[in-house]
């Protein structure tokens, strides 16, 4: 097995770093930050993952996995090191590289001969070239390896991969990476480093782009009186088609879509293409926010002024604890802009404590925050959503009316408890 060094232990860099030890592999994870180096050494982890502590627990426990703080402790005897440190993005969609640029130079001097350092960091084009240059070492090779997780389930999806990109430019280091991952028996693409920076940006936002569609579908369903779970029940059958990402709901967000679509516009602005395509999706998205809006405003009699809306979901999407570009508080966002007093629940963000939550108040518990209510909204597709006591909430709420803006409830069940529902592309 091999020897592995991964910089930085952010939700790619721990997820890389505990799944590369459970298929074998001896890792050392670096980071900047101090505690927590000791509490991942501990096995107590930052984020919110679905498998990911019982996985981390499970190379400390053998020894595979070990923290170390700073770079330089992890790398000087690796085989491999993996870039797993953040790129910014600035307001054009430009991602900044300096800490690619810094976590490079700092390990350059430090790298025994041969060594592979492989980009895992969601990077532009041309970014293979640019740590190349910042490692001003000429024995070793940079290789790109983008990520394709998916939050919520991203320890199945590292041991059960759809397939597995490399791009390099020299064919035998790019056998050794991919040697890294043989044991997964996924399908393996290989090709050159700017081919497989771009396969991760045009993944992400051709799935943006289903999304949008659906979403602009779901609007045409509601002014023509049709549902969309039907229409997209009749389109999913088509092997052209398929069912994934083809559910309507309050937009796409996360640490991925958002940045990768605006990277990938800016990608193609650099090289003189204007993608009014992606630009379209994008803008779908925002327009898909205000609808949302627009609902529960219509539900309230039209203006939600000093209205109490209690809200479900404040995560971007379920079976994670990430607030970044949630459609959710985006949501939220525009209702206390327009007066809304807003009372929020989520299963994995119970002491609203983070910077978003501002202004919002959050509680532990579904059913305080119906206490008084004039509307309810699910904002996020938790399925613990579904099993709640509704008589309950109508006997809570000041009137008992839902906005579900996933399609989560089953409205005719919700109907006959006495509230007035309202979902996504439905008639």
């Amino acid at each position: 097995m091999s020897r592995i060094a991964i910089v930085g232990t952010g939700y790619v860099g721990l997820t890389t770093g505990a799944y590369l030890a459970h298929l074998g592999h001896d890792v050392i994870c670096a980071d900047v930050v101090d505690t927590k180096v000791v509490q991942l050494s501990r096995g107590e982890l930052p984020i919110f993952e679905a498998g990911l502590p019982e996985l981390v627990r499970e190379g400390l426990d053998c020894g595979r996995l070990s923290f170390v703080l700073g770079a330089t402790n992890a790398v000087d005897d690796a085989e491999f090191v993996f870039l797993c440190v953040q790129t910014p993005q600035g307001e054009d969609g430009s991602a900044d590289l300096r800490y690619i640029r810094e976590a490079a130079a700092e390990i350059g001097p430090l790298l025994q001969a041969e060594c592979i350092v492989i980009n895992k960091s969601t990077v532009p084009v041309g970014s293979t070239r640019v740590v190349e240059q910042s490692l001003e070492r000429d024995d070793v090779f940079v290789v790109s390896n983008p990520e394709f997780l998916r939050e919520g389930s991203a320890v199945h999806d590292c041991l059960n991969p759809d397939r597995i990109v490399i791009g390099s430019d020299d064919q035998a280091a790019a056998m050794r990476v991919a040697a890294l991952f043989e044991s997964l028996k996924a399908p393996l693409v290989i090709t050159d480093p700017a081919s497989a920076e771009t396969i991760k940006y045009a993944s992400n936002a051709f799935l943006a782009t289903k999304i949008s569609y659906v979403n602009a579908l779901a609007n045409v369903c509601e002014a023509v009186g049709a549902d969309v779970r039907e229409v997209v029940l009749g389109m999913g059958y088509d092997k052209r088609i398929g069912f994934e990402f083809l559910k309507p709901g309050p937009g796409w967000g996360g640490s991925c879509f958002p940045k990768d679509t605006r990277a990938m516009v800016h990608i193609a602005d650099e090289a003189g293409y204007d993608f009014t395509l992606l630009r379209g999706v994008i803008s779908v998205n925002d327009e898909q926010h205000e609808r949302m809006v627009s609902k529960v405003e219509r539900m309230v009699g039209g203006s939600v002024q000093d209205k109490t809306v209690a809200a479900w979901g404040l995560t971007f999407k379920a079976r994670t604890d990430d607030l970044r570009d949630s459609p959710a508080l985006e949501v939220i966002r525009r209702l206390r802009e327009r007066g809304a007093i807003v009372r929020a629940y989520d299963p994995a963000t119970m002491n609203g404590e983070h910077p978003s939550l501002e202004g919002i108040d959050v509680s532990v518990d579904p059913y305080p925050i119906c206490e008084g209510a004039d509307v309810l909204v699910v904002l996020t597709e938790w399925d613990e959503f579904r099993w709640l006591d509704f008589a309950k909430v109508a006997g809570l709420m000041k009137t008992p009316r839902i906005v579900d803006t996933r399609n989560l409830l089953e409205s005719a069940a919700i109907r006959r408890r006495g509230f007035l529902y309202d979902g996504v592309g439905r008639a």
